[in-house]
């Protein structure tokens, strides 16, 4: 394996993007949760932005990184990554909600944050360009897009209908009773589908390409506005 020291800068840089999108992820759920009446998730103490509340050992650190470092050797920084799921309890969420509605809504507030900060993110690299403040070159934008363009990919990867992902939630509440036997017979195909989509980068498109075209178009919507 040849890392250079670029290489290695580049890998450190994902993996704090990664810890940080994942705990601001994560903590959408549990606040979401909480809000709706669960207090299951305060309770563990999930409502909170530390990372350390929402990192898993292998999913957020070890096999991120062992992705990141063989990914970086061939110059390709990133790999596939989950936090702690949060826990709650439908049955303890208030009754002027349904289940199926607290289901969505706790499901879509995960990837709703990543959405939020990657649009932050964005926005504040415009405003550093166009107000002269950084020059476009600075590692300091390089960094604040990449970390941009990191939650874009997770708020629309996460939104994939295919379980384990919220977006996998969100279509199971929604699909009818009368096609439950078709769903059921959808999750067994599930779990290849979901390898799929973190093995093959041809699949990846379904997800990065909008990722990309979203960050782009924000980013072009505020310079016409700060020009």
């Amino acid at each position: 394996m040849n890392l250079t020291p670029e290489n290695l800068r580049w890998v450190f840089i994902y993996m704090i993007t990664l810890i940080v999108s994942v705990a601001i992820h994560e903590w959408g759920h549990a606040f979401m949760a909480d809000k709706l009446g669960d207090d299951t998730p305060r309770r563990q103490g999930r409502v909170t932005l530390n990372p350390m509340a929402h990192a898993d050992p292998i999913g957020t650190i070890a096999l991120p990184l062992i992705s990141s470092l063989l990914g970086a050797a061939t110059g390709r920084v990133g790999g596939f990554g989950w936090g702690r799921p949060v826990q709650w309890n439908p049955a303890r969420i208030n009754r002027k909600w349904k289940m199926w509605q607290a289901t969505i809504l706790v499901a879509i507030a995960g990837p709703t944050m990543n959405l939020i900060l990657g649009t932050v993110l964005t926005i504040l690299d415009v405003v550093l360009v166009t107000k002269n403040l950084v020059v476009p070159t600075s590692p300091i934008i390089q960094i604040i897009w990449f970390a941009a363009t990191t939650n874009y990919i997770l708020f629309f990867f996460n939104l994939v209908p295919v379980p384990p992902l919220d977006g996998g939630h969100v279509a199971e509440s929604l699909t009818p009773y009368k096609h439950r036997r078709k769903w059921e017979e959808y999750l067994r195909y599930s779990p290849f589908v979901f390898l799929a989509l973190i093995c093959i980068p041809q699949v990846q498109v379904i997800f990065t390409v909008p990722a990309v075209w979203c960050r782009d178009h924000v980013a072009s919507v505020f310079i016409a506005l700060l020009t």
